[in-house]
């Protein structure tokens, strides 16, 4: 298949809600990363953001040129307007990921997503992949833990084309025993070298169940190996039969199109679809404040690596009568972790020199409750534990020493910046819209973003950092490598 989207330009703390961090794509995945932290760094560059640049609130999200419909039978459909170029960018969303799996059959949302590439009734694999290659189109499809998507890229003459086929294997898939056989051994060979023979990923696994207990999220997005061998046929059958639905979807089109003439050819290709009875979609909350939790984890790995993880809300998780605190919570993680001026890696890493590495990620736009996560790799000699309590030292300071303008100006700027640059590409503003949609959130909050970030205080920071960043609510993983050298065979 081909490359899937390009995650390389939102910002971190956006970085998981937008499909980045905990997604699989069909033909790769980048939710069980080797290097779960630092592989997400905030791209914007530490040069672009100084002490005289604008404030977020004199940066703006163009909203502009959107378009919103929703059929009879449940279809949301959002059109963005982009004439820079005759191309167009198709999104299908359906609102059902890793999250939403019984517990019995982790994976299932990924494996299905492998075999909507294997054909209908009226289009084969071979035609549909012909089909694509011979009107220049693009096509790939991604997983995560509260949605699964598919995506076409055409010339904009022919964008109707994705249409008639996502329509087509939305109600009419083809559930062929030999294909199925043969998926189901892809996607566990993916589990087998992106995470069994991985041993930051493995370690990273076990410290999302021991950091998410009671959450889905919790679980891995391709689920373990156990899970994965159970699923059957009857069950993929079972679960495209139960999710995808018009009703369970948002269908984002971006680019050099007029909004009546999408919604003639939108209404031509899915109008006549069936709603389905969707049953209610898990909760994702995690109870946190459980005590301080660490354990040691020995992985073949070559130096040792700290991974430490708070439990903390998400905007939608905070609801509207606290959102201060995530937003709180998004710019305490840029202070710390904003660039190479920032406290982590100004203080830690080039002035005192005890580590190698150090990054963190905070989902503000997510489903569920999440976590407020630091990764760092200490400098040869420096234990875990120093680096550990080197780290706390700091956060302790962020919650009682004064946070400099510059700082929280460069927090809220790389922010919003980051969000500006995500969408500078078709597809980019596509993820964002789709991706919020999915998790319940409209898109259009991200125009009211620097007001709501500019309204946020160093005393909103602090008191947030002081309830959450706390040893009660932290979990730490030491990953060290083995104590026994490993016997060559």
């Amino acid at each position: 298949m081909s490359v899937p989207l390009s995650r390389t330009t939102l910002p971190l703390r956006l970085a998981s809600a937008l499909a980045m961090a905990t997604t699989l794509a069909a033909c790769q995945t980048s939710t069980i990363n080797a290097n779960p932290v630092t592989a997400i760094k905030n791209p914007v560059a530490e040069n672009i953001v100084t002490k005289d640049a604008q404030t977020s609130s004199a940066l703006t999200i163009d909203m502009s040129g959107r378009h919103e419909y929703q059929l009879e039978n449940g279809l949301k459909i959002i059109v963005k307007e982009d004439h820079r170029a005759p191309v167009v960018m198709t999104q299908i969303w359906y609102r059902v990921g890793s999250a939403d799996e019984p517990l019995d059959k982790g994976g299932i949302s990924h494996v299905l997503e492998h075999m909507m590439f294997k054909g209908t009734t009226d289009v084969s694999s071979a035609d549909y992949e012909r089909l694509i290659a011979k009107f220049g189109g693009v096509n790939n499809a991604f997983t995560s833990y509260d949605y699964t998507g598919y995506y076409e890229i055409f010339p904009a003459n022919r964008f109707p084309l994705a249409l008639e086929l996502e329509a087509d294997r939305m109600k009419n898939l083809v559930f062929d025993e030999k294909e199925f056989v043969k998926e189901h051994q892809v996607v566990m060979e993916e589990r087998r070298q992106r995470t069994d023979d991985n041993p930051l990923a493995k370690a990273y696994e076990s410290f999302r169940l021991l950091a998410l207990p009671n959450s889905p999220k919790g679980e891995s997005v391709i689920g373990p190996m156990s899970e994965l061998e159970s699923i059957t046929l009857s069950d993929l059958k079972d679960w495209y039969k139960i999710w995808y639905a018009p009703n369970n979807a948002t269908l984002v089109i971006v680019g050099d199109v007029e909004p009546a003439a999408v919604l003639t050819q939108v209404k031509r290709y899915f109008g006549e679809l069936k709603p389905s009875k969707l049953p209610k979609r898990p909760e994702v909350s995690q109870k946190g404040f459980r005590g301080y939790q660490q354990v040691e984890s020995e992985q073949a790995v070559q130096v040792p690596v700290l991974l430490m993880g708070y439990n903390v809300p998400s905007l939608v998780t905070a609801g509207t009568a606290n959102e201060k605190q995530a937003y709180a919570l998004s710019l305490a993680q840029d202070v710390l972790d904003g660039g190479l001026s920032a406290r982590l890696e100004s203080r830690l890493v080039r002035e005192q020199g005890l580590l190698t590495t150090v990054g963190t990620s905070y989902d503000l736009l997510d489903r569920g409750d999440g976590l407020f996560l630091i990764q760092a790799t200490p400098r040869e000699g420096v234990s875990l534990e120093q680096a550990q309590q080197a780290i706390i030292f700091e956060i302790e300071k962020l919650k009682t020493d004064p946070i400099a303008a510059d700082e929280i100006e460069r927090a809220k700027t790389n922010t919003v910046t980051g969000l500006v640059y995500a969408q500078d590409s078709m597809e980019g503003q596509a993820r964002m819209i789709g991706s919020l949609q999915s998790i319940g959130l409209d898109d259009r909050l991200l125009a009211q973003l620097p007001s709501k970030l500019d309204s946020v205080t160093i005393a909103d920071i602090q008191a947030t950092s002081k309830k959450y960043l706390v040893k009660d609510n932290l979990t730490v993983m030491h990953i060290i490598p083995p104590k026994e050298p490993v016997k060559k065979v």
